[in-house]
């Protein structure tokens, strides 16, 4: 009879087949999450036109996808602790999927809100599912990076969904759009069948000669044999999954987290929802203006998965505090009048900080909480933090219904990434002396 610790097995794995298959599926829910939630950008400005909204109208208009995101976060993340990652999942892709598709049949902004909202449950609690299922079962040295590359899936899912804007728009008007997010719904068999559930959930279950059959994928070199006892350390948590994060030398770090959660997701929902119509007022075209909702996405992929791979290699919270600092410099630039291909680095360079950063930011806060936490960590850092994702289209309706100068507007969603940045660098400071305070009675015992 073996006793064996499914963190070393996991931690030690060598990328293979089945790491790939994990983060296809995943990132192939991510994509589809993004392009349902970066939608509402693309057809902002047609809509407004159509309706007749006023800033403010479309802000709040925008804003009911993210009181859903909100709550799905805060509901989907400690609920998958109890019927496991993989049907939490499933449902979400149901509900972003299902509603994303009946948007486009919506005649009116009350329908449309209604359903934007619903959609919104899903697209906010499958997130921190996702991310909680690829960061266990990420061999640890790459951890951060695999989770990057998974989440970037959202800017390749904001990209398609401003690349068809550009090309269906102006042919079949922005239903059309809408009626493309029903893929996701024909390949949900597949995603149940290949998507594995959460090793950590299936020993909670009592399942543990499935567990067995899944180390082995993880790592061929585990021989399975019927006798072993499989071991994972904090499998059951004990008390309130909530309260936990604040116990246990979290709670600085926990409110930190969720202070970095809130500025970043108001920036960049602040810049997805006003960027196109922000440059359509400077002059811009709809399809240049749309460009540039592409270029910041495109800017995301390469943020996020280089923080990663720096994050791996150096420190995590660190590289998002600097991160966050250059996100407010780039943003604040915006508002001056720059030659074309400066403009179009300064966007990029803001996609990198700021959706590449609320990626390592969901990498971050799941390799901080141990697994019998990890999903309720993430789900209520997501759902605080979508009060600044609420924030963000309100804040830039609000401002532009003032008619304030362009530069004024891009000062105010600069501001967060600066506030943003001061948080995370508390966070390395806590973690560092968390690291040491524990290291030292480790070394007096050794001693």
């Amino acid at each position: 009879m073996r006793k064996i610790d499914v963190h070393e097995v996991i931690d030690n794995a060598r990328f293979n087949r089945f790491h790939w298959t994990v983060l296809f599926w995943c990132s192939l829910i991510i994509i589809f999450d993004g392009y349902d939630l970066v939608i509402y950008g693309v057809v902002l400005p047609t809509l407004m036109k159509e309706w007749g909204l006023s800033p403010l109208e479309a802000g709040a208009l925008g804003s009911y996808a993210l009181f859903g995101m909100m709550f799905g976060a805060l509901f989907f993340g400690p609920l998958s602790d109890k019927i496991g990652r993989k049907k939490t999942i499933t449902i979400c892709v149901m509900l972003f999927s299902g509603f994303t598709v009946l948007n486009g049949f919506a005649t009116s902004p009350t329908t449309f809100g209604i359903c934007r909202f619903i959609a919104g449950l899903g697209i906010g609690g499958v997130m921190p599912n996702v991310v909680a299922l690829m960061n266990e079962y990420a061999p640890k040295k790459i951890r951060s990076t695999l989770v990057a590359i998974m989440f970037s899936g959202y800017s390749v899912g904001g990209m398609l969904s401003a690349g068809l804007g550009i090309v269906l728009i102006p042919s079949f008007g922005w239903q059309a759009v809408f009626y493309v997010a029903g893929l996701p719904l024909l390949l949900l068999p597949l995603i149940m069948y290949f998507l594995p559930e959460s090793v950590g959930f299936m020993l909670r279950q009592g399942r543990n000669e499935e567990a067995r059959n899944v180390l082995q994928r993880v790592d061929a070199r585990y021989a399975p044999q019927s006798g072993d006892i499989l071991h994972m350390t904090e499998v059951k948590g004990v008390g309130t999954p909530v309260l936990q994060l604040l116990r246990e030398g979290r709670a600085l770090r926990t409110l930190m987290l969720w202070l970095a959660f809130f500025c970043c997701l108001l920036m960049v929902y602040a810049l997805s929802s006003w960027l196109p119509k922000l440059m359509a007022n400077a002059g811009y075209s709809l399809g240049s203006s749309l460009s540039f909702l592409l270029v910041l996405n495109f800017g995301a992929i390469f943020g996020a998965v280089g923080g990663g791979v720096l994050g791996d290699k150096l420190n995590l919270p660190r590289v998002l505090a600097v991160f966050f600092a250059i996100a407010a410099v780039s943003i604040t630039l915006l508002g001056f009048k720059s030659p074309t291909p400066v403009l179009y680095l300064l966007i990029a360079i803001a996609g990198a900080t700021t959706i590449g950063s609320q990626i390592l930011l969901y990498a971050c806060a799941a390799q901080f909480y141990s697994m019998s936490i990890r999903s309720t960590g993430l789900g209520w850092a997501s759902g605080i933090g979508r009060n600044g994702a609420i924030v963000g289209p309100l804040l830039g309706g609000a401002l532009l219904g003032i008619s304030l100068p362009l530069q004024l507007n891009f000062m105010a969603f600069a501001l967060p990434g600066a506030v943003a940045a001061l948080a995370m660098a508390l966070y390395a400071i806590s973690s560092e002396r968390n690291a040491s305070s524990v290291s030292e009675p480790l070394s007096a015992a050794k001693a």
